[in-house]
């Protein structure tokens, strides 16, 4: 009976089932199965309410939806192409470092390649850059800067890895500053292919004016302290990531709503509603996962795995190269949320038994993520482009190809040199 219901079950989910349901009722069989009273779920779905980190996440949304909704975009855009935009394909570099901000306030990649996305791409083509470069770097940028605080899925992954009450504990800070090193390195690896990739490109060139720049920092004046307001309280230790999520929302409130008036009062209640949609099927998919992660434990599941895969990789170099290809698979096939909800709790017991670190591997798990935005089958990113810019994604892939190459080798780099991800420790 249970083997029919589990066959139904996978039916249902690749018919189109809601996630939220596949995992409840992954997890309602494996109570059953246990012999322990559906009560259970309840209990462990209430869990997740005395988690301290859980306020961070619809705070950090709406900071998100709200910047969204204003012209900060363009305000970014003007300011980094002021400092280095007079630098021969200054401006493959502005649309790097200005997707990877943007991203990682908005936790959301296919907002920034539509809201930065599409000032950056006419300006490409404007200035004589190749198209196939220019939608290449503007569909692989939109991913870029879920490395940096206060991304929502590095938030999400810290609220997970904090409930499986691991052996080697970390705070939301350490994985703030874990992905520092490792989206900079990106970024610049990027920055790099790019201006050599341009070198033989006649690209126009702008002289530096400290006029210009001057009154790019002017516009910007407002929120421009807001990284640093997230920096030094959160590794200052002068407030919690939860508090400072709500004093982000509350200036980046007075700042668009009431300074720069690009937000009528009349749109927040509409924001609000947007962005917590998406928080509560986030909160509800991740309060069943934890009810289903129990059932995992409680079965033995990863004890299981890891003697499975012991019988093929003995090393923790191997397992990483390993754990690589399969993120990379993953990240072609599954949203990024859904990804983490589900795989998290399997992989992360793994990862420890092979001495791994659950802060290097979070950045492993979110480098490669990266790489799935752009990743057919179901790489987001390509069918946000395509409809955004009216592009055939067949186009879209083979002009972000070169783009992956590198990340790829980022990646390489981020897994075999633990340091980047754990100079903090």
């Amino acid at each position: 009976m249970i083997s029919i219901a589990i066959a139904i079950l996978i039916f249902l989910a690749l018919a189109g089932m809601p996630l939220y349901a596949v995992i409840a009722a992954s997890a309602l069989i494996g109570y059953i199965v246990a012999g322990v009273s559906p009560e259970a779920i309840v209990i462990e779905m209430y869990r997740l309410v005395d988690t301290p980190l859980l306020m961070a996440l619809p705070l950090f949304t709406f900071s998100g939806y709200l910047l969204s909704e204003s012209r900060a975009s363009q305000r970014l855009v003007n300011l980094t192409q002021a400092i280095i935009g007079s630098w021969r394909g200054g401006l493959a570099v502005v649309a790097l470092i200005t997707c990877a901000l943007f991203t990682a306030f908005t936790g959301a990649s296919g907002m920034t390649i539509v809201a930065v996305g599409a000032l950056l791409l006419p300006a490409l083509q404007q200035q004589n850059y190749p198209e196939k470069f220019s939608l290449g770097l503007v569909t692989t940028s939109g991913s870029l800067g879920l490395l940096l605080p206060p991304s929502l899925p590095l938030i999400l992954y810290g609220i997970i890895a904090q409930q499986m009450d691991l052996a080697e504990p970390f705070t939301l800070s350490q994985l703030f500053m874990a992905g520092l090193l490792p989206a900079i390195l990106m970024v610049l690896m990027l920055a790099i292919w790019s201006s050599w990739h341009l070198r033989r490109t006649p690209l126009p060139t702008q002289s530096f004016q400290w006029q210009r720049l001057r009154g790019a920092l002017w516009d910007a004046r407002w929120e421009l302290p807001m990284p640093l307001i997230v920096l030094l309280c959160i590794y200052g230790g002068w407030l919690a990531v939860s508090e400072v999520a709500a004093l982000v929302a509350l200036y980046l409130l007075l700042v668009e709503v009431i300074i720069y008036r690009e937000v009528p009062l009349k749109k927040i209640p509409a924001v609000i509603r947007e962005s917590m949609v998406m928080v509560g099927g986030i909160i509800l998919i991740l309060a069943l996962s934890l009810a289903f992660t129990n059932t995992l434990v409680d079965a033995e599941v990863p004890a299981s795995l890891f003697s499975w895969v012991k019988t093929f990789v003995d090393d923790r170099w191997t397992f990483l190269l390993l754990l690589n290809i399969f993120l990379l698979f993953l990240g072609a096939v599954l949203d990024i949320f859904a990804a983490l909800v589900i795989v998290i709790p399997l992989i992360l017991p793994l990862a420890l038994e092979f001495d791994v670190h659950p802060i290097h591997l979070g950045i492993i798990f979110l480098a490669n993520m990266q790489i799935g935005y752009f990743t057919p089958p179901v790489g987001m990113n390509l069918f946000i482009a395509s409809y955004r810019f009216n592009k055939p994604i067949l186009l879209l892939f083979k002009s972000t190809f070169p783009f992956l190459l590198v990340l790829l080798l980022s990646v390489l780099i981020i897994t075999y040199v633990p340091w980047l991800s754990l100079w903090m420790l």
